[in-house]
Parts: C-alpha cells; structure tokens; sequence
C-alpha cells in the first residue's frame, strides 16, 4: 500500500503553490480595471439619480408655481410641505434615494447656478476633487 500511483496522491505542494501564484498575479492585473469601472458606473448612476430627481422637480414646481425651499428639501416630493393646495404629490413613490455612496444630495434653493442647486460630493464627501471624489452637479455635464 505504501506504493500508491501518482494519480492517487493529489497535488504536491509546489503545484498547488503554482496554481494560488497565477491565480493572484491574474487577481493584481484584473482587480485595479475592475475597481476603475465600478466608480464610474458609481458617477454614472449618480447623474442618472439626479436627472429623476429633477424631473420630479420638475413637477413640483409646475403644480405649486415654485421650486421646494432649502427648509423643505427633497422631502418635500414625497411629503406635502405646509399648507399648498396646488402640491399634487407625491412625486417619487420611494423615499429620495442616497447617493451611490450613502449621502444625502445636497439641495439649494435659490441656486447658485439657476433656479436650485443639486448635487453629490462624490465619493470622498468633500467639495471638489477629481475622478471617482469629483462632485457632480445639475449645472455641469456629467463625468
């Protein structure tokens, strides 16, 4: 018994060696492609949110003749703010999404850069930056 065929012993440890090192050098090639992507999809879906959320926006002010204010926020597409007969709500049927990070967008009305300012911080949570942390906006085009 103790003259077992190879095709019975399994693999050695230099083979399984050999296999854990392709395995992790194809890992270090393909993970930093992936990671790339999965920001920009990140960027992408933000804009996309964004442009919902204007539309409904959107809504609101041609039923109430105005935009929600600062206080009011984009809670205001779900819940009816104050005293409007005009409001013709809800204008989303979820709850205002995050963005893909897990912030709120920041919502300014007056704007800045017209009538209300939307946007996200992007992935870092701070103003500015470039990349994956670039913030993106209603008054700029999309990363």
């Amino acid at each position: 018994m103790l003259n077992k065929d190879r095709k019975d012993r399994g693999f050695t440890l230099i083979e399984l060696m050999i296999v854990l090192f392709i395995l992790g050098l194809l890992a270090a090639l393909v993970a930093p492609r992936l990671m790339g992507r999965v920001g920009k999809a990140k960027q992408k879906s933000t804009a996309a949110q964004m442009q919902f959320l204007a539309t409904a926006l959107d809504l609101f002010h041609l039923d109430v003749g105005r935009y929600p204010t600062d206080e009011e926020g984009l809670k205001a597409l779900r819940e009816k703010p104050g005293n409007l007969p005009s409001w013709g709500g809800p204008y989303l049927d979820k709850p205002v999404p995050k963005d893909p990070w897990g912030r709120d967008y920041v919502y300014k009305s007056p704007g800045e850069h017209g009538a209300y300012d939307l946007y996200s911080l992007g992935a870092d949570g701070a103003p500015g930056g470039e990349g994956e942390n670039q913030d993106i906006s209603n008054w700029q085009s999309a990363p």
